[in-house]
C-alpha cells in the first residue's frame, strides 16, 4: 500500500501535466492534448492502436523474396517519373548501414514524394523482390526515425494514434519515458489472489509490455490483462446495478392468476406463438415479485412484441395499476393507440394518448385524468417524460424501440411515484455482446418466431437498367389490389448528399410509372394532423402508394401493403433497412422489396447484398455488427457509456463472457463490494460508471 505521503506523492506525479513530461514541453503539449492526453497517467494508458513486427529486421544483403521484412537506412534520393496521362512512378533509394541499397516504389502516388528528404532516417517494411541487381519493394510501410533514435532491432514496435504535427517516433519516445518513470507509481486494483486465480498479469508488469512488448506472447498476456479489466469493471457496474434494483427498490407484486390470464387472452383474436407464450411467462414471473421487473424484450420484425406488451399492461390494469407505453415517434405511438383500441373494443379499460401534437386543452385534460387515475393505459412519446406528467398509481412502464432512448431517459419514468415494473422492447435484434454491454442490467427475453400467416418477403438489389421491369411489376400488383411504399432518405434535394429526395421521386413517379395510381406523401416535417390524415387514407386504400422518408420505419401496420421500393438504399443502415422491409407482407399476401443504390462502394454494396440474402434480423444484426462495429451500431455516447480504450466487442467475446461471469460471482460473494480488498475495484467502478448507471454509494 505505501505510506500516505508516498501515496500523495504518487498521485501528484501521475497527475503531472504533459507539458512537464520529458520530451514534451510547451510546443508539443497542445498536440498531446488533442489526443486527450493531459497528464502522465493519460499517457500511460494511451494504448497502441496497432503494432509493427520488426523482429524480421534485415540488412539489404540478407533480404529474401516475398517475405515481410524491415530495413533501416537513410534516404539517398527520390525520383518521380511520369509514365502516362495521370500516371507516375515514385522511386526512393534507401541505403542501409552496410552500404546496401533498396528502392521503394509507389505507383500513381506523386504526393508521397513530399514525405522524403535527403539523409532522412527511415524504417521500411514490406515484401521485397529482386529486379536485376537491385532489391525493390512496392508500397511499403515507412516510419521516419528521429536523428538520435535507436534502430528498433528485433522488436515489436507500437503504433499510436497521431494528430497533425506529431510524429510517431516523438510519441513513442514520450510514452517510453513516462512508462520508465511512472509505472511503479501505479496502484494495483485487483487483489493478489484474484490475479493468480484468473491468470492475470499484475499492472506493473503488463503496462510496459502493452507498449513495448518483448515478444508476441508477452503482448497477448498484457493485452488480456487490460481487456479483461476494462470489461470486468463495466460488468461489475452492471451486476451491482442489478443487485441494487433487486434489493433497494420495491414494486407492486402483480401475480397473473388463471382468471386474469384467461380474460386477457380472450382479447387476442389468435393463438399466441410459442415465443410469445414463453416471453409472457417470464414477464409474469417478474411482475409477481415485489421488486421491479427490468426486462428487455427483443424480437425480429413482425414477431409480435406488441401483443406481449399489451398482455403485460393489461395484467397491471387487472391489479388496479396504470401502465404507460412510450414510443420514439408519434407515428409509432399513434399506431399503438389504434392497436389498443382495436384489442380493447368493448372493454372498460380506459386509454389516453399523450403525444406532442395534442392541443393545450386536450393535454391538460389528459394530464388531469392521469393524475386522478381515470386513465388506465397511457400511450405516447417523450412527452410522457415531462415533469407535469404525474401518475396516480403507475405499475408498469413499457418502452418501445429501446435503442432510441438513452440510459437516463429510460430511467426517468421510474422516478414518477412508486417504482414500477419496467419492460423495454426493440425490433432491432441486438448482437449478444452488445446486449451484455449496453443492456447488461436487464434480463432478456427473445422472440424469434413469427405469428402464423406472416408471408415471406422477396428482396432484390436491382440495377438502374432494371427499373422499368420493376415498376411494371409494381403497377401490376397495384392493379391486383395491393398497396406499396417508396422510401427515400431525403425530403429535399441536397447539394452535399448524393441521394434521391422525396420531392424529385414524387415528381418522377406521378408523371411516370405511377401516373395511373393514387400517390401520397409523408415525412417528418409534416404536422401530426397531416401525418394522421395521410396514414388514414393509406390504411383505407384511398392512397395506393405512399412515398415516404424513414418515418415509416417503425409502427406502420397496413396488412394490404406488400410492395416496397427503397431508393439510395446505401444511405440507410442494415437494421433500418430491415425495419423498413418489415412494413410489408403483414397480411396474407407475400411481399416484394427492391432496393436501388447510388454508389459503387464495395462496403455499401456488401451491406445491401447481405440485406437481400436473408430476412433473419438476428443474422443481419451480426453482419451489421461485423461491418460497422458496436460504436456506430449502438452509439455508446447515446447510452452514456464511455468508449472502450482497448476492448473490442467483435474480437473479445470470450473475455466479455468471462468478465460477466466473474463480476456476477464477485457481487454474489460481496454484494456491496464492502470488503476492504475490493475497495479499489469499487472506487474504479464508481469513477467510470457510477454516474451513468446511477449506482450511488455501493459501499
Amino acid at each position: 500500500m505505501g505510506t500516505p505521503d508516498k501515496q500523495k506523492s504518487a498521485a501528484v506525479s501521475l497527475t503531472t501535466p504533459v507539458q512537464f513530461l520529458s520530451g514534451v514541453g510547451p510546443r508539443r503539449a497542445p498536440l498531446l492534448e488533442k489526443l486527450g492526453l493531459r497528464t502522465a497517467v493519460d499517457v500511460l494508458f494511451l494504448f497502441p492502436r496497432d503494432y509493427q513486427d520488426l523482429t524480421q529486421l534485415r540488412t539489404v544483403a540478407n533480404l529474401e523474396e516475398d517475405k515481410l521484412q524491415t530495413v533501416c537506412g537513410v534516404v539517398e534520393e527520390s525520383e518521380l517519373r511520369a509514365t502516362g496521362p495521370g500516371r507516375s512512378i515514385l522511386g526512393v533509394l534507401i541505403r542501409d548501414a552496410s552500404g546496401g541499397y533498396l528502392r521503394a516504389l509507389w505507383f500513381n502516388q506523386p504526393f508521397m514524394q513530399r514525405q522524403f528528404f535527403r539523409d532522412q532516417r527511415v524504417m521500411v517494411s514490406g515484401k521485397p523482390r529482386r529486379n536485376g541487381l537491385f532489391w525493390e519493394v512496392a508500397h511499403p510501410m515507412v516510419t521516419p526515425l528521429g536523428d538520435d533514435e535507436d534502430e528498433p532491432e528485433g522488436r515489436i514496435v507500437p503504433v499510436y494514434p497521431l494528430t497533425e504535427g506529431l510524429k510517431q517516433w516523438h510519441l513513442r519516445r514520450i510514452v517510453r519515458n513516462v512508462v520508465d518513470t511512472h509505472v511503479e507509481l501505479l496502484d494495483e486494483v485487483f487483489p493478489l489472489d484474484y490475479l493468480e486465480m484468473h491468470h492475470l498479469w499484475p499492472l506493473r508488469r503488463a503496462l510496459p509490455e502493452i507498449h513495448f512488448p518483448t515478444d508476441w506472447e508477452s503482448l497477448e498476456a498484457a493485452r488480456r490483462r487490460f481487456v479483461y479489466q476494462e470489461l470486468f469493471i463495466l460488468q461489475l457496474g452492471l451486476a451491482v446495478r442489478r443487485q441494487q434494483q433487486r434489493t433497494d427498490s420495491l414494486a407492486p407484486p402483480m401475480e397473473v392468476s388463471a382468471k386474469i390470464d384467461a380474460r386477457i387472452r380472450r382479447r387476442f383474436p389468435f393463438e399466441l406463438t410459442e415465443g410469445q407464450a414463453k416471453a409472457i411467462a417470464e414477464i409474469s414471473a417478474d411482475m409477481a415479485r415485489g421488486v421491479p421487473m427490468n426486462r428487455l424484450l427483443q424480437g425480429d420484425v413482425g414477431s409480435g412484441k406488441t401483443i406481449v406488451a399489451v398482455y403485460a399492461m393489461l395484467a397491471a390494469v387487472a391489479h388496479g395499476y396504470q401502465a404507460v407505453l412510450m414510443a420514439p415517434t408519434e407515428v409509432l405511438a399513434r399506431q399503438h393507440v389504434l392497436t389498443l383500441k382495436r384489442l380493447l373494443a368493448g372493454s372498460r379499460v380506459r386509454l389516453g394518448p399523450l403525444v406532442g401534437g395534442l392541443s393545450a386543452a386536450a393535454r391538460r385534460e389528459t394530464l388531469e385524468h392521469i393524475a386522478a387515475g381515470t386513465i388506465d393505459l397511457v400511450v405516447g412519446t417523450q412527452a410522457i417524460l415531462q415533469e407535469d406528467v404525474v401518475f396516480s398509481k403507475l405499475g408498469l412502464v413499457v418502452i418501445d424501440e429501446q435503442h432510441k432512448f438513452g440510459v437516463r431517459q429510460r430511467a426517468a419514468l421510474k422516478r414518477s411515484g412508486l417504482d414500477p415494473h419496467y419492460l423495454v422492447m426493440t425490433a432491432t435484434p441486438i448482437p449478444r455482446t452488445v446486449t451484455m454491454t449496453l443492456f447488461g442490467d436487464l434480463d432478456v427475453s427473445v422472440l424469434r418466431d413469427s405469428p402464423p400467416g406472416r408471408q415471406k418477403v422477396h428482396t432484390y438489389l436491382a440495377e438502374d437498367d432494371q427499373r422499368a421491369k420493376w415498376w411494371d411489376f409494381f403497377g401490376r400488383k397495384l392493379r391486383e389490389g395491393r398497396q406499396g411504399y417508396v422510401v427515400v432518405p431525403l425530403v429535399e434535394e441536397s447539394d452535399s448528399v448524393a441521394a434521391v429526395s422525396l420531392d424529385e421521386t414524387y415528381e418522377a413517379l406521378v408523371n411516370g410509372p405511377l401516373e395511373a395510381f393514387r400517390v401520397g406523401l409523408i415525412h417528418g416535417r409534416m404536422t401530426s394532423d397531416e401525418k394522421d390524415a395521410v396514414m388514414a387514407d393509406f390504411r383505407s386504400g384511398e392512397i395506393q402508394v405512399l412515398i415516404s422518408t424513414s418515418v415509416v420505419e417503425v409502427g406502420v401496420d397496413v396488412p394490404n401493403a406488400t410492395l416496397m421500393t427503397i431508393e439510395s438504399a446505401e444511405r440507410f443502415g442494415l437494421a433500418q433497412l430491415h425495419q423498413l422491409r418489415g412494413r410489408i407482407s403483414r397480411g396474407r399476401y407475400p411481399g416484394y422489396c427492391t432496393v436501388f443504390a447510388e454508389t459503387e462502394s464495395e462496403e455499401a454494396l456488401a451491406r445491401l447484398k447481405a440485406f437481400t440474402s436473408t430476412t433473419d434480423g438476428f443474422r443481419l444484426a451480426e453482419v451489421d455488427f461485423s461491418l460497422r462495429g458496436p460504436g456506430e451500431l449502438f452509439g455508446t455516447r447515446q447510452h452514456g457509456l464511455p468508449p472502450f480504450r482497448i476492448a473490442d466487442l467483435l474480437r473479445d467475446t470470450d473475455f466479455l463472457e468471462e468478465a460477466r461471469r466473474d463480476a456476477a460471482a464477485l457481487v454474489t460473494d460481496d454484494p456491496g463490494l464492502a470488503k476492504e480488498k475490493h475497495a479499489k475495484l469499487r472506487r474504479q467502478m464508481l469513477t467510470r460508471y457510477g454516474k451513468v448507471l446511477e449506482l450511488g454509494d455501493v459501499g
